[in-house]
């Protein structure tokens, strides 16, 4: 069954640089670099280049048009790219304007994280003829995008559409540590001074709170400390989730429960509200701060990173980099570990779960202005990208510039993984190395890929960051519930698209909304609970679980 969503990678990217963009598995793989199909014949290197017209995502700090990899994949594939470069800034905009005024590109090569092809608009763009169905080339010339298909089911629901046809190729990116993004990251030096244990249960936890509060942690005599925090503006940084799912699983995106195959809201069950009540005991004692609810990632980390005493007992969030400086000799990033999910009073310790970094719809699309030799040459330089060379080269950069083969005595960040691949960091002051494409170049990153990079065993180095992560990961795997709602997946109808976007806009701003109005007290949980339920009815929340019920029916994954 397919994996749970997923979510924005650019913040990570950002936030890891090289660690989390050159992962690899082997330089040959499954179907080989080396194979005819995935490299091109001697005879293709004699002919004339191929003239491709590509739209395509110029991120920061990277020139396509004199590009290392540009340059190494023209000259392997024989094609000359013209490109139609736009800025991270307005892609989507100017991507339906190419596309609205029938003058578009032989291809789009977009980027996951900024802008992409929703599967509405592959329906809908496939129907028209614009984009062309790619199965039959892949079928050809393609025996490493062919090989994901059939081995990974995954892979295969994302691109497959519900007429059978591959109207576009997704970013398959299987990031661990985002694939349980609501963590809680506790001031472990706190725990020690205040002779601790680690919060084990929801009381453990609010104990721990009132003592950070309450006991002076930080020893400067001052009650200036917030025992926990967090933010609103991503993904994992909210209190809510981690909280919440000692008492009722929370996806943080649209709060949907699956049981035996029937999807249903979990923000109507008795359980959602003994999670607010906890929520709410803890901020009506002090315990949370107000800002959590209204801030941004920027004022989080000014309480993380407070200049006179460290302020921060707990901080929600995917990684602790969003609330704490990670860089060599900072004095606070090593105190904030890892709470495992929490048991609630029912015994129920969750932890909410999706496919870390598995996007729906497509980054690469061919359309129908693509000659017969474009298309090959497009397939064949898309397929070199699905073997664990050709990905770590568009991704990362090329060998000798961005990554290296393994040293002796290294280790990959898997346990038991043989190493394949090591990053070169960049050196303070460089130019730019401009040889991958970065998000544009990011294909088919299988978690074995992944974990096949190198990473030293110093959790609180640096450098070693995803390893911390990787191992702040395992606590959390396996508590997420055996039954999720593939909803970031999920092919709806096209005829319905529009409506069940507007219910799910308008059905979780009123859960979130109302969320924090109970926990604040602006609504009381005993007497507005009924109301609040006939406002999730007249919001039309039976008709939106209609809907994906229907669509996870007719799906091939159930």
């Amino acid at each position: 069954m397919l994996k749970k969503r997923m979510v924005s990678l650019l913040a990570i990217v950002l936030v890891l640089g090289a660690v989390l963009s050159a992962c690899s598995k082997n330089g040959n793989g499954e179907g080989g670099a080396s194979s005819p199909a995935a490299s091109g014949s001697s005879s293709e290197a004699a002919a004339k280049p191929v003239n491709i017209k590509m739209f395509a995502v110029q991120e920061p700090n990277i020139d396509l048009a004199t590009n290392k990899y540009t340059q190494f994949a023209e000259k392997k594939f024989n094609i000359k790219f013209n490109f139609e470069t736009v800025t991270s800034d307005g892609a989507k905009e100017k991507r339906q304007i190419s596309l609205a005024s029938g003058d578009y590109p032989d291809a789009y090569m977009l980027t996951a994280y900024i802008d992409q092809f929703s599967q509405a608009d592959l329906l809908k763009y496939g129907k028209q003829g614009v984009l062309i169905p790619l199965n039959d080339l892949i079928d050809q010339y393609a025996p490493n995008i062919k090989a994901a298909l059939d081995s990974n089911a995954d892979f295969k629901a994302l691109s497959v559409s519900p007429d059978g046809n591959i109207y576009g190729l997704p970013s398959y990116t299987q990031c661990f540590h985002c694939s349980y993004p609501n963590k809680m990251w506790i001031n472990t030096k706190w725990l020690t001074d205040l002779k601790l244990d680690m919060p084990k249960t929801t009381e453990d936890f609010k104990k721990v709170l009132e003592a950070f509060k309450n006991e002076d942690p930080n020893h400067n005599g001052a009650k200036d400390e917030v025992p926990l925090s967090g933010s609103i503006e991503d993904y994992g940084v909210r209190v809510i989730p981690f909280l919440m799912n000692a008492f009722v699983y929370d996806d943080d995106r649209n709060h949907l429960l699956m049981k035996d195959g029937k999807v249903s809201s979990a923000a109507t069950t008795e359980q959602w509200k003994q999670g607010l009540a906890y929520i709410k005991s803890l901020y009506d004692e002090g315990l949370i701060d107000p800002g959590a609810f209204t801030q941004n990632s920027e004022a989080f980390k000014k309480i993380g990173e407070n200049g006179s005493a460290q302020i921060l007992g707990a901080g929600a969030g995917m990684h602790p980099a969003i609330f704490v400086n990670i860089d060599v000799g900072n004095k606070n990033s090593k105190d904030y570990n890892p709470v495992p999910p929490l048991t609630g009073p029912g015994g129920i310790a969750l932890a909410t779960h999706d496919g870390g970094g598995v996007s729906p719809g497509a980054k690469f699309a061919i359309t129908n202005k693509a000659s017969k030799d474009a298309q090959i040459a497009l397939i064949k330089f898309v397929d070199y990208m699905y073997t664990p060379e050709g990905q770590t080269n568009a991704a990362s950069g090329m060998e000798g510039i961005d990554w290296r083969k393994p040293k002796e005595g290294e280790v990959a960040l898997g346990e038991g993984v043989t190493p394949q691949f090591a990053s070169i960091p960049a050196v303070e002051g460089e130019a730019p190395r401009n040889a991958g494409w970065s998000g544009m170049g990011h294909f088919y990153q299988p978690k074995e890929y992944r974990d096949s990079f190198v990473q030293g065993t110093d959790i609180y180095d640096s450098a070693n960051y995803e390893r911390r992560l990787y191992q702040a990961t395992l606590l959390y795997q396996g508590h997420e519930p055996q039954e999720l709602f593939p909803l970031w997946a999920i092919w709806l109808d096209p005829s319905e698209t529009d409506e069940a976007s507007l219910l799910q806009t308008n059905i979780r701003t009123y859960i979130d909304e109302n969320a924090l109005q109970f926990i604040t007290g602006h609504k009381n949980l005993d007497k507005d609970w009924d109301g609040y339920l006939k406002g999730l009815k007249d919001l039309k929340l039976d008709r939106y679980l209609e809907i994906l019920q229907k669509a996870y029916d007719g799906s091939t994954f159930k």
